[in-house]
């Protein structure tokens, strides 16, 4: 699978460099546009800055960053989604420094994880704003890193200083894996390698030749937000509107007014995303609502579903949206963020497969009615990089139809992990080098080529292996959340654990609805409901079935759920307390 398109122009080799030359050319364009939601029904408060402005704000935070600082040592992004953040992750790059986009320490759930990061990638300066100081200080402690405060700095501090200009091959920032079935790691990723990324995605989406608006609520720390929102839209000269994730979820339809408000949008989100929308937009919220002139909406960062993009466009069609939206898209932090994408007005590729076959590790169809199929969204194409299926044990390439370890050889793949032997993961080669040569980039994702479009099957890691038989966890758990109303959708993990005669069961951990009350439940029937569901299905026994309140199985800092914290957690016996349906046998 290969493409190759003819770059974007001006071809600046950096970030930093994009925003001069559009200050230079377009300076009172608009840049980045924050819309706040102080209110429950706001329609939201717009602060923007122009090319212009954002050079200075750029520029002067730069100055102030420099200052006792070396080339290369490490910067921690802890503010809030804003504009801020655009402009310290930014300048940042422009100092010469290595950006580490992290979060504030506020975000539920996520302390531990902010420090083994802060740990881990050891920053000489931490970036917050006025408004989170006092909680960054008081998370740090005594004797840390010094702060800056991005609001704080003035102007004028970047007058008389010549800005850096950053070898590409250098490490711009470090992205931290969300963690999802292993401890994060951080990539290095160069500025060649963003810059590269940027105009893959421009390309595979079509917005290198036509007008665009990225809309975004995904995190500024998460990779497809960073790339989305900031990347693509500085190497296109492009105007980025930005929303907190949190006024997204307490209001979907923010995220949707927004899209309706400003032609050309582009936008992404998690599949869950979608299903939200079409679950709790009213219809009055869609009275004079128009999504019309939507260019795309790319569903990434899970399992894509053909059933959520039918249901979304169904339940937007009458507002104008065009079922050639819906993009089906495939990546990961190692390369950057963007891999493989659905092309805007095609109509999206749904593959029926036979799940035994599968779980063999073979593609083939099967009825799209039949109970025993998996449903699949084909994810596109790459642009200006390869893709190749290749046997994870024997590294032979894989022809069409085998299901093997996705791949990935471009310039947006990332150098290696901070601090850690990435020689297994970022240099693998195929056992015949003709097969494809150089040095490859494993993935850990399964997948397959079918009709020329790459197809995500599941993560290696997460194969549930029972009896011989391979299982994709995120089948197991699409069954049981079907099984019985009182299971939350989404929020729900299937995975592997020690059996009883040294081989492995199969164990599913799940949140009850936020409708229902645990006291009231009938536990055991709830259970016997996933575990026939599961049996009929999969042909799989379940060993437990564990029901718990909302909130309880832990998520990455992408927001999802990380399997492998869960799986660690149920283990450790952090569940026994709960209402638990007892193992089987």
């Amino acid at each position: 699978m290969d493409s190759r398109r003819p770059p974007l122009a001006p071809a600046c080799p950096t970030l930093p460099e994009y925003v001069r030359h559009w200050a230079e050319t377009t300076p009172d364009r608009r840049a980045f546009t924050f819309v706040e939601h102080p209110a429950q029904h706001s329609r939201g408060v717009h602060r923007t800055l122009t090319w212009r402005r954002l050079d200075v704000r750029v520029r002067a935070l730069a100055a102030r960053l420099a200052d006792g600082t070396d080339p290369g040592d490490r910067v921690a992004l802890l503010c809030p989604q804003g504009t801020e953040y655009v402009t310290a992750f930014l300048a940042a790059l422009a100092a010469g420094l290595v950006a580490v986009p992290l979060y504030t320490p506020g975000l539920p759930g996520h302390a531990d994880r902010l420090a083994g990061v802060l740990a881990d990638a050891r920053p000489s300066v931490v970036v917050t704003t006025s408004r989170t100081r006092d909680e960054v200080r008081d998370f740090l402690g005594t004797g840390g890193p010094r702060i800056v405060v991005a609001d704080e700095v003035p102007d004028d501090e970047g007058r008389g200083r010549e800005p850096v200009a950053p070898d590409a091959g250098a490490t711009a920032y470090l992205q931290y894996t969300s963690g999802s079935t292993r401890a994060p790691a951080g990539v290095e990723i160069s500025h060649g390698n963003v810059v590269a990324n940027a105009r893959q995605a421009l390309s595979a989406y079509g917005l290198d030749t036509r007008p665009m608006t990225s809309v975004g609520w995904l995190p500024l720390y998460h990779d497809m937000g960073l790339v989305l929102s900031v990347a693509a839209p500085v190497a296109r000269g492009a105007l980025s509107v930005l929303m907190d994730p949190a006024a997204f979820l307490h209001e979907p339809v923010r995220w949707l007014r927004l899209l309706a408000a400003h032609p050309d949008a582009v936008s992404a989100a998690p599949n869950f995303a979608y299903d939200y929308c079409v679950a709790t937009v009213t219809a009055d919220q869609k009275e004079g609502l128009r999504l019309d002139k939507v260019t795309a909406l790319i569903n990434g960062s899970e399992p894509v579903r053909p059933g959520t993009a039918d249901r979304f466009h169904a339940a937007f069609a009458d507002q104008g949206l065009a079922p050639g939206t819906h993009c089906p898209s495939y990546g990961l932090a190692e390369a950057t963020v963007f891999v493989c994408a659905a092309r805007p007005g095609e109509p999206l590729s749904r593959f029926a497969l036979d799940r035994d076959a599968l779980a063999a590790g073979k593609a083939l169809p099967a009825r799209p009615d039949d109970p025993r199929a998996v449903l699949l969204a084909g994810c596109g194409t790459p642009a200006g990089q390869r893709v190749r299926i290749a046997d994870p044990v024997s590294r032979a390439l894989l022809s069409e139809g085998e299901v093997g370890e996705i791949w990935v050889q471009g310039p947006n793949v990332g150098r290696g992990y901070w601090n850690r032997d990435a020689e297994e993961v970022f240099g693998a080669e195929f056992a015949d080098a003709a097969s494809g040569p150089g040095r490859w980039l494993r993935t850990g994702d399964l997948g397959t080529v079918l009709e020329g479009q790459l197809v995500v099957t599941g993560r290696l890691k997460d194969l549930i292996i029972v009896d011989g038989r391979n299982h994709y966890p995120q089948d197991v758990e699409a069954t049981a959340q079907e099984a019985h109303d009182a299971v939350r959708r989404d929020r729900l993990a299937a995975f592997a654990a020690p059996g009883g005669t040294g081989g492995e069961c199969a164990v599913v951990v799940a949140e009850h609805a936020r409708t229902a009350l645990l006291a009231e439940l009938d536990v055991a029937a709830v259970a016997r409901a996933v575990r026939g569901a599961v049996s009929a299905r999969h042909g799989l026994r379940l060993a437990d079935v564990v029901l718990v309140p909302p909130g309880t199985v832990p998520r990455t800092s992408s927001g999802k759920v990380s399997r492998a914290l869960t799986r660690a957690r149920y283990l450790e016996g952090a569940y026994g307390g709960r209402a638990r349906a007892g193992a089987a046998g």
